[in-house]
């Protein structure tokens, strides 16, 4: 089978790209204590990626986690590694990328490369990697791994040793801070060059000035859109430094139901009326010593942000709204969106069947 153009770097995809994402993990983005709440369970994820794929979205990117954030719910402890979920729905999917997703301590570079370049074989060049420095110590501390300041300097020596793997027709030698590499081979190099697609999630200047010089995509998150354009700004200066053009995504919780009382109602009943209030208060807390992921003022003002969808940007109503919602981003400057579902599987189909037709009507996408 011939190789497949990666949907998040082919150039005749340039509409306003939609991924699904945290479904490899139980709740989601949620912290909700719903009976119909994501359970994570493979099956269900296997089908949740093959809607996404039939309807045409872009990619499927999964969060790195190790442990769950305590609660009634002990939310996301139950998760699946990434690596190897990827190559598992590489292997029934067709068309959408298929994001791995990495805490840089934990694994060593020549690992990484030789696995994210197995997954970008078994998809035909559909893989892709977003790279995470890691931010919770009360996960690293299972691994016996502390945190370091300098996390980006160990980022850019991460990726250099991963492309100079796959570039070079001998054995590389590698000396850097934090990592020491003699006579260094993967074979086979990934079927994307230099490499396969990254991106990276970083709200600090130096995750920022990294994901500029090193990844293909960033996400952000924003408490309102003024704000978000700002955050657009920013990214897009800090690659131009770098002679760069970056992709600018955001992060989306989905509530899309036939009227606006309906979304509206359903989301107070998951959101507000039903939450681990425990697991999310840990989690908020964590986030605002260590994460810096977010605004000050989100910590402060969207605790119901957070329990519906870990403090991204709501899109609840009907699909003219959502889309109308979709649209907005796309005119502020965003590129994409990352989003996620109460429960993926039901409520997919719903959204690719009647929103994503409207952002075609609109122009958003191809």
């Amino acid at each position: 089978m011939p190789q497949v153009i990666n949907p998040m770097s082919d150039p005749a995809n340039q509409g306003f790209k939609l991924g699904v994402f945290s479904a490899n993990a139980d709740r989601g983005l949620t912290f909700s204590t719903v009976p119909e709440a994501w359970k994570a369970e493979w099956d269900d994820i296997a089908a949740a990626a093959q809607i996404a794929d039939r309807a045409g979205m872009d990619f499927f990117l999964p969060i790195a986690r190790w442990r769950g954030y305590g609660g009634s719910t002990n939310v996301r402890e139950w998760s699946f590694e990434t690596f190897t979920w990827a190559a598992g729905l590489a292997a029934m999917t067709e068309r959408i990328a298929l994001f791995m997703t990495v805490h840089v301590p934990l694994l060593h570079p020549l690992y990484a490369a030789k696995a994210l370049a197995t997954v970008d074989h078994i998809s035909h060049g559909r893989a892709g990697l977003n790279i995470v420095c890691g931010w919770n110590p009360d996960e690293f501390d299972m691994f016996g791994v502390t945190l370091v300041k300098d996390a980006y300097v160990q980022a850019k020596e991460w990726i250099d040793v991963i492309v100079q793997t796959y570039n070079s027709d001998k054995p590389i030698d590698f000396s850097g801070v934090h990592y020491q590499l003699k006579g260094a081979v993967s074979r086979p190099a990934s079927l994307q060059r230099p490499r396969p697609v990254t991106m990276n999630a970083a709200f600090g200047p130096p995750g920022r000035d990294f994901a500029a010089q090193n990844c293909d995509h960033l996400f952000t998150s924003f408490t309102d859109l003024e704000v978000g354009k700002g955050h657009i700004a920013d990214i897009k200066g800090r690659a131009e430094k770098f002679g760069r053009e970056v992709g600018v995504f955001t992060i989306g919780h989905v509530v899309c139901r036939p009227t606006q009382s309906e979304a509206e109602d359903y989301y107070d009943y998951y959101s507000r009326q039903n939450i681990d209030e425990e697991a999310v208060a840990y989690h908020m807390q964590q986030k605002k010593n260590f994460s810096h992921s977010h605004e000050d003022e989100a910590f402060k003002q969207y605790k119901q942000r957070f329990s519906a969808g870990t403090g991204s940007y709501p899109l609840v109503g009907t699909p003219d709204h959502v889309a109308s919602e979709l649209a907005k981003f796309a005119g502020a400057g965003f590129n994409g969106a990352a989003l996620s579902f109460v429960n993926y599987k039901n409520e997919l189909p719903y959204f690719c069947e009647t929103v994503i037709p409207r952002l075609k009507e609109a122009g958003l996408r191809a």
